[in-house]
């Protein structure tokens, strides 16, 4: 089941913002592959680091958020990024979509945390945002409906079940990267975030 668009003909506005975020987070991937682990390790998010220096670490809150685990975690973040997002920036208009989408994602950073104070491990990706905004999405559209490719025939599905697919995708995803496995908290839900190579939870 793969999603290619929804029913965008409500919508009242051009959706900016969902298409910067999508440009920032394609070019910070590939600065990732250009600077290699010296550039994850500088940007990315790493708990025990940020607590011995906040201040000097507080830009990878947000540097983090842009960053990806591979060209998978990247494609499939950024097409349900495409698919969802423009409808719920165009329902909560661009300036309150761009803070809910950073709330969201510093939200999942912060859980995280949490869990994991003295981990020196790097944390990276945008799911925890993501997610946010397929859950407002969830609760803005509760009929919307998606069109899927499907043994090469679109049909339509309910959005619920395509967005319940992203989360098990997710999941699959980490446990196929690794076999060391460790459970976090994100909203909404229960997510299993991985260690790759280099050796960074993606999330």
């Amino acid at each position: 089941m793969f999603p290619i668009g929804d029913d965008n003909t409500g919508e009242r506005s051009v959706p900016v913002v969902t298409f910067a975020l999508i440009a920032l987070n394609v070019l910070f991937f590939f600065l990732e592959l250009s600077g290699g682990d010296a550039f994850v390790k500088e940007w990315a998010f790493v708990p025990s680091r940020f607590l011995a220096q906040p201040a000097a670490d507080f830009p990878t809150l947000f540097t983090s958020m842009f960053m990806h685990a591979g060209w998978l975690h990247l494609g499939g973040n950024m097409l349900y990024l495409w698919i969802f997002g423009d409808n719920v920036e165009d329902r909560l208009g661009h300036g309150l979509f761009t803070v809910f989408y950073f709330l969201c994602g510093l939200a999942a950073t912060f859980a995280q945390l949490m869990v994991g104070a003295a981990s020196n491990v790097p944390n990276l990706g945008a799911s925890g945002a993501i997610a946010g905004v397929l859950g407002a999405y969830i609760i803005m559209f509760p009929q919307g409906r998606v069109s899927v490719l499907q043994r090469g025939t679109v049909m339509q599905v309910p959005a619920l079940m395509v967005i319940g697919f992203w989360t098990s995708s997710s999941c699959s995803a980490a446990l196929a990267r690794c076999p060391r496995m460790r459970m976090r908290v994100g909203w909404p839900t229960w997510r299993i975030l991985a260690a790759s190579s280099p050796a960074v939870h993606s999330r």
